[in-house]
């Protein structure tokens, strides 16, 4: 029995499934070609009984293809990112004990570096494999892989020691994947641009992997630029868009360049599209309602990471709020807990989450997953609070929450003040260890405007503002970072905000 994602591939086999600056290949050429590529990887074996495949392929049929080739061969894909430096491809590739590493001729200089220095391939015995190389034409007999089998493995680092690997299942991607094509009602006639990176789970399953199962079109660009991405928008035959705030940041800027006759036109191309996605970190509401004026897309937040794919999601139809990540998605559930457990609406916890979608295993790492899970619950490490039905994350446990004066004061709600005053254009907040606080806000600033800002203006602006978020007032600290005439930062200026 094929893998359902495969079978539903050949009920479009006619239709579009990528698009390229190379070309379109439809989903009998994706069925096709990854066959070839399976039979390739199996070298007259039967099946690949869940060997790690590596492979470093930049955006494109190549990729989608081997992906799938190596899951119609029955190993376990770990795509490697291209813009890694050659150690942390090794620690991937040594980690996951990939036997097999496929390559873009582009990338054959750095996994097969000349002598002194031996290539990854021949220090870890592995066989290397060139996109360019050519694929047999009889196709062996592919194995049937049940969907329980390990299918991926995503290298995420979190916020302390080294990347871990994420090992999700043929289900918890068929899980994943069938909740968000309920929840954002993909059809076969949806047309989505895919900008995002092919080793993380936003661009592998939100975008990619729906898409394909849905039977749609996935356009895909080989890396991200505005003006391209503009030009495609512009010509209003795409339904879905996603991406992460720093990309529509950066589109905001390329529509204000632009001639008002362009910006017409580039506006006119969003109108066109029926959704579009923000995720992966933290959307700021001024850059929500700015791309709402050049658009008319409320942007649609939602809620995920690696380990459980995406958890909650603000609704297709029916109000979004700013700020806030929604409910959970079909088959999934959430709850809230601190130290004492469970918490009710309007009380601070930890992100917890249950589904068939949640992750298999960290690889080869039995004690993190067991200290990963609670009850059966898997433990996020960020915390929310649920206002008006709705979630809304405070930031992760061990960095956005600032534990100061007794009170717990949340980083992501104090950057969001920050960044409405007129003068600032960005800003970080972060704790500082402090004897007497036990840490101190501190905040980084990115000015703009002409006028200077003044700390005994900025001072009464900001304890109106701060003092619903209980950040005890004499801790607050701005820095800012002026640079000297050849770019170098000079040192910051430190001062109390409150006195």
């Amino acid at each position: 029995m094929n893998l359902p994602l495969i079978i539903r591939a050949e009920e479009h086999s006619e239709k579009i499934a990528i698009a390229t600056t190379d070309g379109s290949f439809t989903y009998r050429d994706l069925l096709h070609t990854s066959s070839q590529i399976a039979t390739n990887l199996l070298q007259n074996t039967e099946d690949l009984q869940e060997k790690r495949v590596a492979f470093l392929i930049p955006p494109g049929f190549e990729y989608v293809a081997t992906q799938w080739g190596i899951w119609r061969a029955g190993g376990i894909a770990v795509p490697l990112c291209v813009s890694h430096p050659r150690p942390e491809l090794e620690y991937v590739i040594t980690n996951s004990g990939a036997s097999i590493i496929v390559a873009h001729p582009d990338f054959e200089g750095i996994l097969r570096s000349l002598p002194p220095q031996a290539s990854l391939a021949e220090e870890h015995n592995l066989r290397f494999i060139l996109t360019s190389e050519t694929l047999p034409s009889n196709i062996a007999r592919l194995p049937e892989v049940d969907i329980t089998r390990r299918a991926l493995i995503l290298y995420t680092s979190g916020t302390t020691g080294k990347p871990k690997g994420v090992v999700t299942t043929h289900q918890n991607i068929q899980a994943q994947v069938t909740s968000l094509n309920t929840a954002w009602e993909w059809t076969s006639n949806d047309r989505i641009l895919h900008i995002l990176p092919l080793h993380h789970i936003h661009g592998i399953i939100n975008v990619l992997t729906c898409a394909l199962w849905a039977g749609a079109e996935c356009h895909l660009l080989s890396k991200f630029d505005a003006e391209t991405v503009w030009r495609r928008l512009g010509d209003g035959n795409l339904t879905l868009f996603m991406a992460v705030p720093t990309i529509y940041v950066k589109l905001i800027t390329a529509w204000e360049n632009a001639s008002k006759e362009r910006q017409k036109i580039m506006s006119e191309g969003c109108a066109k599209m029926r959704l579009m996605v923000s995720g992966s970190a933290a959307l700021p509401v001024q850059v929500l309602e700015k791309w709402q004026t050049i658009s008319g897309h409320f942007l649609l937040e939602r809620y995920g990471m690696t380990e459980i794919g995406m958890a909650l999601s603000n609704p297709l139809h029916g109000e979004r709020l700013a700020g806030y990540v929604g409910k959970p998605l079909p088959e999934v559930e959430v709850r809230l807990v601190d130290e004492n457990g469970l918490v009710s609406a309007g009380t601070p916890g930890e992100i917890q989450v249950k589904g068939p979608g949640v992750f298999l295993e960290y690889w080869q790492n039995p004690e993190a997953t067991a200290k990963a899970f609670q009850d059966g619950w898997f433990c996020t490490g960020d915390t929310a609070v649920i206002e008006n039905g709705s979630y809304r994350i405070l930031g992760r446990m061990s960095v956005d929450i600032i534990k100061t004066g007794g009170y717990k004061v949340s980083a992501l709600e104090i950057e969001e003040v920050l960044r409405s005053h007129p003068d600032i254009q960005e800003c970080a907040v972060v704790g500082v260890a402090d004897i007497e606080w036990g840490e101190r806000v501190c905040a980084a600033l990115v000015l703009q405007g002409s006028q200077p800002l003044t700390l005994e203006s900025f001072r009464s602006w900001a304890k109106e503002r701060l003092a619903v978020y209980k950040v005890p007032t004499q801790i607050l600290i701005v820095e800012e970072l002026p640079r000297n005439a050849m770019g170098k930062v000079i040192k910051p200026t430190v001062v109390e905000l409150f006195k």
